[in-house]
């Protein structure tokens, strides 16, 4: 039986926590002393780091600290759905999609697709992508369900600027797509590392010394694994993962864009550029779809969100009506760490496969 987390204590982050928070999002090295390296980073002694990373982390405004894996590159099939639900049925409906183990994301936004969520499916997994979609499709009874998955990555990088120092116009240099694995899947002996790395870590002086003894191998090993993991991108990074509006950024913001598709591959990079940007894809069209590209934007408020959304209609030209649609996140049904090579998935499966009711999420569970 699942138990509510535990409620939160109140805590404003200083001056020091926000360039901490910075700093942990960044990446936190995979080292036997890793507080003691971020503190290095930062002129921060170590027990400083690790007594603020837990009060951030009480507070709630640290989700969890772990690896950053990349889905597709550990054979996962995954994808953004879109879903439209009459407002009195759409909280029943949410509990449903978000009991699926491979649904990390779930958030009502502001559309006639109301309910937006990312699903996951594991290799070799018997329903697949497209049939777990047209399930969750039928057993929530929706007015209409659109898959879209990524066609072409731009930028995936969560880091909010807690010390305020970019204002909503920042840019970056231009990068190329961020690569996605090696083409080679996860090895057994990989896998093992993977489900040790996964986990929220002990924010302690020495945490991948009682992961490594938990799991019955070597420090050494465990964090030659995650530097092995990096090198073939199965990992983006180990970082902290911020709960966004604890964390001061109250407005999440998805302006969708309809680009002539011979602009794509010049505009994405160029949207992707904005620090304000943490997610930049292409993906599909519908006849009741038009937008091709992807932007999130995460900002303190919604005119923030709106000053970063027009520097990128000028520079881009898409100024005119209907070249852009801007979703606001409303409310938040689900949001976890993706937990990769779970029972829990071939569990949901047999109860979909068997017509059996499927289960849901309680929120705060």
């Amino acid at each position: 039986m699942s138990t509510a987390a535990p409620t939160p204590v109140r805590h404003k982050p200083d001056d020091t926590d926000q360039v901490l928070l910075n700093a942990l999002q960044a990446g936190i090295p995979m080292v036997r002393r890793p507080f003691a390296a971020v503190g290095e980073r930062i002129g921060l002694g170590e027990d400083e780091v690790i007594a603020r990373t837990r009060r951030l982390k009480d507070a709630a405004i640290v989700r969890q600290v772990s690896a950053i894996f990349d889905t597709r590159a550990l054979g996962y099939e995954s994808s953004l759905v879109a879903a439209s639900y009459p407002d009195e049925r759409l909280f029943a409906a949410a509990k449903v999609v978000s009991g699926h183990p491979g649904v990390s994301h779930n958030y009502r936004r502001t559309h006639h697709f109301n309910l937006w969520f990312t699903v996951a499916v594991e290799p070799g997994a018997r329903l697949g992508l497209e049939e777990t979609v047209e399930v969750l499709a039928r057993e929530t009874d929706a007015v209409s369900m659109r898959l879209l998955p990524t066609l072409k990555l731009f930028k995936i990088n969560v880091q909010l600027d807690m010390t305020g120092a970019s204002d909503a116009g920042a840019k970056t240099e231009q990068k190329p797509p961020p690569r996605r694995g090696d083409g080679v899947l996860p090895t057994d002996e990989d896998r093992r590392y993977i489900l040790v790395l996964q986990q929220d870590l002990p924010i302690e002086p020495t945490p991948f010394d009682a992961w490594a003894e938990a799991a019955g191998m070597g420090t050494d090993e465990l964090l030659a694994a995650g530097e092995r993991f990096v090198e073939r991108s199965y990992m983006r990074r180990f970082a902290a993962v911020l709960n966004h509006r604890k964390a001061g950024f109250g407005a999440n913001g998805m302006a969708v864009w309809r680009v002539p598709e011979e602009r794509v591959e010049e505009l994405g990079p160029q949207m992707a550029a904005y620090r304000a940007v943490s997610h930049c894809y292409r993906r599909p069209v519908y006849p009741d779809w038009p937008y091709n590209l992807f932007t999130m934007v995460h900002a303190r408020s919604k005119d923030a969100c709106e000053e970063t959304i027009a520097a990128i209609a000028e520079e881009t030209g898409l100024t005119a009506p209907g070249d852009r649609a801007v979703l606001y996140s409303t409310y938040e049904f689900k949001k976890v760490r993706l937990v990769y090579y779970s029972p829990e998935y071939r569990a949901w499966e047999d109860l979909a496969m068997a017509g059996r009711p499927l289960p849901v999420w309680e929120k705060g569970r």
